[in-house]
């Protein structure tokens, strides 16, 4: 007859014999007494197995849950950085109005370059010919470029050296040149700016010093009658040039406090950035 499953075991177990139930799979199944010393010992050889892998488990599970709580806390402060970011961009102060904003490009692209020494250049160049491939290189080249770098300032929102370090790290040399380039262009604008103002102060003299040649010992000075009085004026009493390069000549005051006041003017105007430049340019 055929007998079932658990009424085998029951007569396995009347018989003195027992089954070892580890967990570990693939052990082979023997049958021992119920009650023998080899049986307790493998039961509490499991069960401190099991009890090592429970601990061994819990410590691995420890350590992801911190790897996890770590990553989760860089993702909060990257997520925090960013909105930092935004918002510091979102403070970046803007042109009060579109006017402002056009004079200012106007008074950048437009200035004693254009006015003086341009009429001068095309008129040493060759007249109404020079105009033909500098219009040709304004069109192609100039304005564009210049668009170009409106419209990428606009859209990301800094300045010549940050733009340029967004576009690509390696390109941010051309903004610190950009930069350079209107250093030098500052220093020499200045130096004519000083000039004005010397003129300017000189000019609520009547008759103006400038006028007619100065006299000595009641005879007109033989350097300005060989000139004019406007060139005599300018390089005897503006520039106060020395009479020949060996002589070191000394320190023109006047000239120094009219520069002096005009670095004073443009540190007042930008003192502020496009706030105190933005109202300057509107005069």
């Amino acid at each position: 007859m055929r007998m079932d499953i658990p009424t085998a075991m029951d007569a396995l177990v009347d018989s003195g014999l027992a089954v070892s139930a580890g967990p570990p799979a693939g052990k082979a199944i023997r049958a021992m007494p119920k009650n023998s010393k080899v049986a307790k010992r493998e039961l509490d050889d499991d069960v401190v197995e099991s009890v090592k892998d429970l601990l061994s488990n819990e410590d691995s599970c420890e350590e992801n849950f911190k790897k996890s709580e770590l990553m989760v806390q860089d993702e909060i402060d990257k997520d925090q950085d960013i909105e930092e970011g935004s918002d510091i961009e979102d403070e970046r102060p803007a042109w009060n109005s579109k006017l402002q904003y056009i004079l200012a490009q106007v008074g950048f692209s437009v200035g004693l370059g254009n006015v003086w020494r341009f009429p001068y250049l095309c008129q040493k160049n060759g007249g109404g010919a020079y105009l033909v491939p500098y219009l040709i290189l304004l069109l192609v080249i100039g304005i564009p470029l210049f668009f170009l770098e409106l419209s990428v300032g606009q859209r990301i929102r800094r300045g010549s050296i940050g733009v340029w370090n967004y576009i690509s790290p390696k390109m941010g040399g051309i903004g610190f040149s950009s930069c350079i380039v209107c250093l030098f262009v500052a220093l020499y604008y200045n130096v004519i700016i000083g000039w004005s103002l010397f003129y300017f102060s000189q000019s609520f003299q009547h008759p103006l010093p400038w006028d007619q040649c100065p006299l000595v010992k009641n005879v007109v000075e033989p350097e300005c009658e060989k000139s004019s009085a406007t060139t005599y004026y300018w390089y005897r009493e503006a520039l106060n040039i020395s009479d020949s390069i060996t002589e070191g000549g000394g320190l023109n005051w006047k000239m120094t406090l009219c520069l002096l006041v005009a670095w004073i003017f443009v540190c007042l105007a930008m003192i502020k950035g496009i706030q105190s430049s933005g109202k300057v340019c509107i005069y």
